[in-house]
């Protein structure tokens, strides 16, 4: 690997308003390497790669790639450059084809200056056998899941001959397996000479992948490493300013007795088929307990979540709470009872991004806010406090708006909204994907919380280590059934996985 970097950051400084996200930043990046770019949320590094990307301009220091000066005024000079940025939201167009979205607004042209689709086609099926990704290339995108969307973006950016690629979140909503494609893809980049920028907050994958670590914190450069030499109680105190003697702090709690059983849940698809995403499913939550539901991504666990939080009109399921058996055909049933369900997309079920943070954490309690129909402020205001406190969530005000706020105070924000419902059972899924590792050690803190009051959680999590140190028991989902139960010594990242690729039959 060259040791001439191709990309220089020299003493870079970002203000918005009175607010420094950047501030005085160093950062270099060599050809053939992948260089991994993490912080807390809210540290910087989004706003040092949207300068890096054209997107943005720097207040002051400048920018050296591949030998020269740049000087960019937007995306397309950062394009021209060789430099590309793959976001944790797709920039595809679903309904246009595969071909199209590679070479969208870079069409080849032919002989009459009018768009040559049949070499269009064939680039875009050349660029992805390149990436082992052979596909019909007139199909609309959106008729591809999001493992195969992420190749386009890949392809996309390859041919416009990029040089170094930003990946911001790549793999947060893969499963491990699509993951590990994704892996072996940079990992081929990289030995061509491409130069990866790697943003995430999963340390498996940063150990498992970056050759050098940049961590910033406060808006500041805190410190680069040699990956290798690197131990991971360092980086955590690189990243959130303190020790974090755990990253699990799962703590026993003496369970109670059952606070929810469901019995022989059924749900079909909603598209003329007789397809079951959740194929007969029982379970049993008692108080204090966190149930870990595992699973490949469609195995049908968030199906049931959704079930339970009567999301589906035409679900079919018994329901017992607190010994008495319940109906739920719809939310307001669930949140009648007590249950509560955090998405696990923050961005489109999860929150009303155009609203306030106030308005956010209230929306669902709003006939707590006042006499029906009035809402009134200071209620709004009186009861979102102690949970603005409670869950330290960064916001200079109430009134911001929700998407001002980084991911992990995002997510504070959703879960405020259904800690604010008083739930006796949270159904919650995915509730640290995408957020950084200080404000994960919160929401396991608040999860310990929460079951040493009696509350029962139902948890869902992609990330194998934190569904197996943080739950009391996990049930393992394969194509809609329940089809292994772990305990103690068993709950292992093997065996869950072993049994969500297999369906291997439950013994418990």
């Amino acid at each position: 690997m060259s040791q001439a970097p191709l990309l220089q950051m020299r003493q870079i400084d970002k203000w918005f308003g009175g607010v420094h996200a950047v501030s005085h930043v160093d950062f270099d990046v060599r050809a053939g390497e992948i260089h991994a770019l993490i912080g807390e949320n809210g540290a910087g590094k989004s706003t040092l790669v949207r300068i890096l990307s054209g997107a943005i301009q720097a207040d002051a220091g400048e920018i050296v790639f591949d030998g020269r000066k740049l000087h960019m005024r937007g995306p397309k000079d950062a394009e021209a450059a060789g430099i590309a940025m793959i976001h944790q939201e797709l920039s595809l167009c679903p309904n246009m084809s595969v071909a199209e979205n590679i070479f969208l607004g870079s069409e080849p042209l032919g002989p009459m200056r009018t768009v040559s689709w049949r070499r269009l086609r064939a680039d875009a099926e050349s660029y992805l056998r390149h990436l082992d990704t052979p596909i019909d290339v007139t199909r609309a995108v959106e008729e591809y899941g999001i493992a195969t969307q992420q190749m386009v973006e890949v392809a996309k950016v390859l041919s416009r001959n990029a040089k170094l690629i930003v990946m911001d979140e790549p793999t947060s909503a893969l499963t491990d397996t699509e993951a590990q494609r994704l892996f072996e893809i940079i990992r081929a980049l990289k030995a061509e000479g491409v130069a990866i920028v790697y943003i995430s907050h999963k340390m498996e994958e940063i150990y498992e992948l970056a050759d050098r670590v940049t961590v910033m914190r406060d808006s500041r450069w805190i410190g680069t490493a040699e990956a290798s030499d690197l131990a991971p109680g360092q980086l955590i105190e690189w990243m959130v300013g303190r020790k974090i003697e755990t990253l699990f702090p799962k703590r026993s709690v003496e369970l109670g007795e059952e606070l929810l059983r469901v019995e022989d849940a059924v749900l079909r698809a909603n598209d003329g088929t007789d397809r079951l995403l959740v194929d007969h499913a029982s379970l049993s939550l008692r108080a204090g307990e966190i149930l870990g539901l595992g699973g490949l991504r469609g195995a049908g666990n968030s199906e049931l979540l959704g079930l339970l939080f009567g999301q589906f009109s035409h679900a079919d399921v018994e329901v017992c709470l607190r010994g008495e058996r319940v109906r739920i055909g719809r939310p307001s049933d669930a949140l009648a009872q007590r249950i509560a369900l955090l998405t696990n997309d923050r961005k489109t079920t999860g929150l009303v991004l155009s609203m306030s943070v106030l308005h956010n954490m209230t929306l669902a309690s709003l006939k707590r806010m006042g006499p029906t129909p009035l809402v009134v402020p200071r209620e709004e205001v009186r009861a979102a406090l102690p949970l603005r406190q409670r869950l330290s969530v960064k916001t200079a005000s109430l009134d911001i708006e929700v998407s001002a706020l980084s991911g992990g105070n995002q997510q504070k924000v959703a879960l405020a909204k259904w800690l604010m419902t008083e739930p006796d059972v949270l159904l919650l899924d995915e509730p640290t994907r995408g957020i950084d590792v200080g404000a994960k050690a919160e929401i396991y803190e608040l999860m310990n919380e929460l079951a040493s009051q009696g509350k029962g959680i139902l948890l869902i999590t992609s990330e194998l280590p934190e569904l197996v140190e943080m739950s009391d028991r996990i049930l393992v989902f394969h194509r809609g059934r329940i089809t292994k139960e772990l305990r103690g010594e068993e709950m292992t990242q093997q065996n869950v996985m072993a049994a969500a690729m297999s369906g291997a039959s439950s013994h418990a």
